[in-house]
């Protein structure tokens, strides 16, 4: 069974920093685009930051500047490092890809299932 499995959530104190890494497990044939959502307390899912498999990435306004999204295509994980952090950035991170099993198969979305992170004032 092909699963996404997240690390490096935590707390840290406001302007701190934080690594995310989500990878895959299971046989893959390809992945297309990554990327990292993130649902605070009462609020809806949002994106934060994506990155397809040419590199090109896309960010959230409120994390330009602060957050780098990355990916090693060989190993199939994704990276968010989180610098400048604030505690609006409170909320489970969730990493989202769009996987291919087998070459004559259709991609379809998968979801880790998710990492807290919580920034101190």
């Amino acid at each position: 069974q092909v699963q996404l499995v997240e690390s490096g959530g935590g707390l840290v104190q406001a302007g701190g920093s934080l690594r995310l890494s989500c990878t895959t497990s299971g046989r893959i044939y390809s992945v297309n685009s990554m990327a990292w959502y993130r649902q605070a307390p009462g609020n809806q899912r949002e994106l934060v930051a994506g990155i397809t498999s040419s590199g090109s990435t896309n960010y959230a306004d409120s994390v330009k500047g602060r957050f780098t999204i990355s990916r090693d295509n060989a190993k199939y994980t994704v990276y968010l490092q989180m610098n400048s952090l604030k505690p609006e950035d409170t909320a489970v991170y969730y990493c989202n890809a769009e996987v291919r099993v087998r070459s004559f198969s259709v991609p379809y979305p998968l979801w880790g299932q998710g990492t807290q992170v919580t920034v101190s004032s």
